[in-house]
């Protein structure tokens, strides 16, 4: 006895069949209405006072680029000097990257600048008044530049 299933493959199918114009479909089988689309809420709205403190490689590598520029030095001139890629010192001055303190080092010294000139000037920014006449103050006892690794 031989009881052999046929080769065809059953179909089931996943939709139901496409209505022929001009004839409706019952009630049961048309789609649900979708729901409303909601229109995307805006952001909530920054505090004017609560200003969002820069990056300090923003800040560091803008001293570096500002360096650049007053002294009228290409990019490549000074990431020759500095032995590091050019590539990598322009992603530095944009604040793409978080350089090491060697990095810093030889980008400043290429730049004719100490790493705590560097480091001073970064600083400087970091501390500038808020608004006009207003200006940050530490709590701490001593007001000076302070790096932690």
């Amino acid at each position: 006895m031989t009881n052999q299933a046929p080769n065809q493959a059953r179909v089931i199918p996943l939709r139901p069949p496409a209505a022929r114009p001009g004839t409706a479909r019952p009630v049961s089988e048309r789609p649900a209405a979708s729901p409303p689309r909601q229109a995307p809420t805006a952001p909530a709205p920054v505090d004017a006072g609560a200003r969002k403190e820069p990056l300090w490689r923003d800040l560091v590598g803008d001293v570096l680029r500002r360096e650049r520029l007053a002294q009228e030095r290409t990019l490549k001139d000074v990431a020759d000097a500095a032995r590091i890629s050019m590539p990598y010192l322009s992603e530095v001055e944009r604040g793409r990257k978080e350089a090491s303190s060697e990095v810093l080092a030889a980008a400043a010294h290429a730049l004719g600048l100490g790493l705590g000139d560097l480091l001073s000037l970064a600083q400087s920014q970091l501390a500038r008044p808020v608004r006009a006449g207003v200006t940050r103050r530490s709590t701490a006892p001593y007001n000076g530049l302070c790096l932690a690794a």
